[in-house]
């Protein structure tokens, strides 16, 4: 009987995943950002602004993209060069030289970074305080390593003026060339979403706010309401920080998928994916033990225990075990398709989350030993 009823507990679970959670796995219906085709939109201004550190190999395709929009309103480039060693500013202004638009592009050399803020809000934040005296109607917070399609622009500010938001994110089409990242990517983004629903995010009557950081769409004024980013200058996820704060001040928030922008940026290994996943996972639970705790049970028992349950020889057991684990497949099953990845896939849900599980024990482990992560060589989430 008990065995039954711990059975019942994951076939629960991705019933209320599948039918009651926001429908976050309708990627088509639910977390499309339309409209792709918007209408003239002569007189909005947008400021792009580009934090960079290292960048040069990807900086120049992110550059030549935004100079190559087509949009109806004035589009300006601000890059942050943010310490680098390896030229990146020099490969910014080389895109911009050869379509002739050096005009079009502000290279803002960073400062050191300064006490209380993570490295990339202070980045962005420079590269924002330049953009002010335009008067941009819009700023766009991208990162370095994002190729933007001919009508991305258009479209972000399409969706905000249509539907009055004052921020819209997308989650930009991440690489799937690798086998790590054909293992592990598309778990990314179907876990963000199931964490934030493109749904609850767009709700007035919810509390969820969220937003894919390597593509924001702000209104100026939504950010000077806030404060600006020193307001979130201290967060590591910031992007779902700022998010945050512009919705708890009444502003419209929209966040989805698209088509319209990918990440040139490679995991070559597992290891990249980890360490990627590791850098941000226990600040995320707040640096909790007990939440970690819960999460690795959750983890366990929503996705690890379904495939052993039909493997007991107990056949209700087997056959609830074979049902939940057929709902967590059908769930992942469109963000498969998104990723135009063979629908075999879905059913390696189980060990993909284990992986995932494991990336943040470990992001627990480095904060414990005080190590932190790293990223472009600075060092963050470091316990004190």
């Amino acid at each position: 009987m008990i065995l039954h009823v711990l059975a019942a507990l994951p076939l629960c679970i991705w019933a209320y995943l599948l039918f009651v959670r926001a429908a976050f796995w309708r990627v088509s219906s639910s977390a499309s950002l339309p409209p792709v085709s918007p209408p003239p939109q002569r007189g909005i201004s947008v400021v792009a602004v580009i934090p960079a550190r290292d960048e040069a190999l990807v900086i120049g395709d992110t550059v030549r993209s935004l100079l190559c929009q087509d949009f109806g309103g004035s589009l300006h480039i601000i890059v942050v060069d943010d310490g680098s060693t390896d030229g990146t500013a020099d490969a910014a202004r080389q895109a911009a030289v050869a379509l002739h638009a050096d005009d079009r592009l502000t290279l803002v050399r960073g400062l050191p970074l300064a006490a209380g803020w993570t490295g990339k809000l202070w980045a962005m934040n420079q590269g924002v305080i330049a953009a002010m005296p335009r008067l941009p109607d819009y700023l766009l917070l991208t990162d370095a390593d994002i190729h933007h399609e001919p009508a991305n622009v258009a479209s972000l500010v399409a969706t905000a003026e249509a539907d009055g938001c004052e921020l819209v994110s997308s989650m930009v089409q991440l690489p799937v060339e690798t086998l790590a990242e054909k293992s592990l990517i598309p778990a990314f983004v179907f876990f963000f979403f199931m964490l934030y629903p493109p749904r609850a995010v767009a709700s007035d009557h919810s509390r969820v706010a969220a937003a894919a950081g390597g593509c924001m769409l702000a209104r100026a004024q939504a950010l000077m309401r806030i404060g600006g980013l020193q307001s979130i200058r201290a967060e590591l996820i910031d992007d779902c920080a700022l998010a945050r704060a512009i919705k708890s001040t009444g502003g419209a928030i929209r966040l989805g998928l698209t088509r319209l922008a990918h990440s040139t940026r490679q995991y070559g290994s597992f290891g990249e994916v980890g360490r990627m996943i590791s850098r941000s996972a226990f600040y995320q639970l707040h640096h909790s033990w007990g939440l970690l705790l819960l999460t690795i049970l959750g983890l366990s028992v929503t996705y690890l225990l379904p495939p052993l349950l039909v493997f007991t020889g107990d056949p209700l057991t087997m056959m609830l075990g074979a049902a939940a684990w057929l709902l967590m497949s059908v769930s992942y099953a469109p963000m498969i398709r998104f990723y135009r990845r063979s629908p075999l896939w879905s059913v390696c849900l189980p060990a993909i989350a284990s992986f995932y599980a494991l990336a943040t024990v470990h992001s627990a482990l480095q904060y414990l030993l005080r190590r932190g992560g790293h990223w472009k060589g600075r060092v963050q989430d470091v316990r004190t």
